[in-house]
Order: C-alpha cells, then sequence, then structure tokens
C-alpha cells in the first residue's frame, strides 16, 4: 500500500463516517435511475414492488488496510440480473422484523457474513427497479480479512472494491443499454475485470454524491 493510496482511503472513510454521524436518515429520499423515463416508467407501474435489502458492507480502514466494499458476481442461473455485479441481499421475508433485519439475514444466507459482525450506521432511500423489486441499501461496517461462504446457487464470486474509488463520483460514467426496446441511460465503473453497473453503480453513486455534497 502506497502513502497516497492510504491517504485517499482513510479520507473516503472518514468522509462516511462523518456523513452518517450527521445525517441519521430516517426518512431519506429515494434513489433516482440516471435515465428519466426508467423513473417516470415506474412511478405508472400497475403492480406493487417486491421488497427487498442490500447491504453496502464496507471494511474498516487501517493503517495495514484500506478500506473496502464488498460486492458478488450473481450466479449466471440466477432468473434476476444473472451474472451482474450486486451487492448482498435479497427479498424481504415474513419473519424480517424491518429492513435491516432483511439486509442482514440475507447477506449472511448469500456470503456467509455472520449478523452479528456487521455495525449497521445507516440506510440510504428506496430503489424502485423494473425488474419489479424495490430495494433499500444499508449501510455498515466489518472488519477487514473475514472469511466468506459463498451461496453457490446464488453467488458466483465475491470480490472486494477500494472505497475511495466507489466514493468518488468521478469514478462512474454514463453508457447506455438496451431495455423493453429502448435505448436507456445506465451508469457504470470499471474495476479490474469487473464491470459495475445499473442498479448497483446507482446506489454508490447516490451515496458518494451524498457525502460529497455534505462537504460544501
Amino acid at each position: 500500500m502506497n502513502n497516497a493510496d492510504e491517504s485517499n482511503s482513510e479520507r473516503a472513510f472518514d468522509n462516511l463516517l462523518a456523513y452518517f454521524s450527521a445525517n441519521k436518515n430516517d426518512n431519506p429520499g429515494p434513489i433516482f435511475h440516471p435515465d428519466n423515463s426508467v423513473n417516470k416508467m415506474m412511478t405508472q407501474r400497475p403492480t406493487a414492488l417486491r421488497k427487498a435489502s442490500v447491504l453496502i458492507a464496507i471494511t474498516r480502514h487501517s493503517p495495514s488496510k484500506n478500506s473496502e466494499i464488498v460486492l458478488t458476481v450473481r450466479s449466471k442461473n440466477l432468473n434476476s440480473h444473472p451474472g451482474q455485479i450486486s451487492l448482498p441481499g435479497g427479498s424481504e421475508e415474513a419473519s424480517d422484523s424491518d429492513v435491516v433485519a432483511t439486509a442482514l439475514r440475507e447477506s449472511e444466507e448469500e456470503i456467509g457474513l455472520a449478523q452479528d459482525s456487521v455495525e449497521v450506521i445507516g440506510r440510504l432511500g428506496d430503489m424502485a427497479l423494473p425488474s419489479g423489486f424495490q430495494i433499500t441499501p444499508i449501510v455498515g461496517l466489518i472488519e477487514p480479512d473475514l472469511e466468506y461462504v459463498p451461496c453457490p446457487i446464488e453467488v458466483a464470486e465475491i470480490f472486494h472494491a477500494p472505497l475511495s474509488l466507489l466514493m468518488n463520483p468521478d469514478s462512474y460514467k454514463s453508457t447506455s443499454m438496451t431495455y423493453d426496446n429502448q435505448s436507456r441511460k445506465v451508469l457504470e465503473l470499471q474495476f479490474e475485470r469487473f464491470r459495475i453497473w445499473g442498479a448497483t453503480a446507482a446506489i454508490l453513486y447516490h451515496l458518494a454524491q451524498m457525502i460529497e455534497n455534505s462537504k460544501k
């Protein structure tokens, strides 16, 4: 680890902590898609969305370890978003007490992250997906170097991406994809061989923007 990387990581981690310390986010605003036509489509959707939660699990910064975010590669056998980069999480179940419980339970089931190893520090607003889900991102801190056990049915791979990269709004670029026979604007970020795009990129970009705007 060079000094610049460590400095950027520490700064990104401190800014994250400062943001959630000052903003409890009891009633956060929604996360919008970069394409307004998708946002309009979701407001006009005739059927209810299925609730789900994801966990933005962030490793604590230390002098020997840069802060990172845990991400997964979804199994190609899944019906929803196969093969895409995702945050651990999933659908709400009747036994879940709230959105936090959903995120923690699903993360334990997907990647073997013990629920009591996560310190929840906040949440983001909901995001409606064309796939029929309304997802709530939960933000939590974890220790570095934890052991993960991916669920082979859902998760093909687990990896970490630097917090300093993901919390820099300039890391993201606009691109387009075809959905419902129309070209739609999406955000994406390339990290090593992983293309982070779609809802995952939109959620992380939203958090990066909120932290950046809070410093002004």
